[in-house]
């Protein structure tokens, strides 16, 4: 977590609060972590980190964005906003996808 807090507190972005959301919760078993925070204008923001060597494909991306339905289910409330922090290769076309749907990708070293 604190990987995640320094990285968007660079950026300018702080958070009320924020907590790790286990992928069991969501009736997965990927291995990405997932926090929900509310950001200082108290406003839901998820942020799903991924860490892996191997690239990350459209179909794993599709499979990775469906937790954001699933967490809105979870909690009852929209989550305005997406933001996807990656340290691994990605595909061109996982990547249009994402942005499409309104996540932001952010691919770090």
């Amino acid at each position: 977590m604190k990987k995640i807090v320094e990285h968007y507190r660079k950026k300018g972005i702080l958070f009320r609060s924020l907590k790790r959301i286990p992928t069991k919760e969501l009736g997965s078993r990927k291995k990405v972590e997932i926090y929900l925070g509310v950001d200082t204008k108290t406003y839901y923001t998820m942020i799903i980190f991924i860490e892996k060597k191997s690239r990350i494909l459209r179909k794993e991306a599709e499979e990775i964005m469906l937790f954001h339905d699933k967490l809105e289910k979870q909690i009852a409330s929209k989550i305005l906003k997406k933001y996807i922090v990656i340290k691994a290769p990605l595909c061109s076309k996982a990547k249009k996808s994402m942005e499409e749907k309104g996540w932001k990708v952010e691919e770090v070293e």
